[in-house]
């Protein structure tokens, strides 16, 4: 069963508008590459040098993962990743 990766307003450009993508993979890694080689646009968006940038948090099960193993968070079938930029505002 695929992973679910769920897409907030700000980065749909980058991937047709689509709110959520599927993709396969053990880690969260390898579920963003599968995404990225679909939507390069994304990659550019939301990692720098092979990493998440600063502003990009990636949870999984409602979990961040800079908190446990980052890129490396095993993540099982049927999972939901989901990505949210930091955002301004006051």
């Amino acid at each position: 069963m695929p992973i679910t990766v769920k897409i907030p307003s700000q980065l749909r450009a980058a991937t047709g508008g689509a709110p959520e993508l599927s993709a396969d993979g053990s880690t969260v890694g390898e579920v963003l590459d599968s995404v990225f080689e679909q939507h390069d646009d994304l990659k550019q968006r939301i990692t720098q040098d092979g990493e998440l940038r600063r502003f990009v948090n990636v949870y999984v099960g409602g979990e961040d993962i800079r908190y446990g193993e980052g890129l490396a968070t095993a993540i099982d079938d049927g999972s939901e990743i989901t990505i949210l930029p930091a955002v301004a505002g006051g």
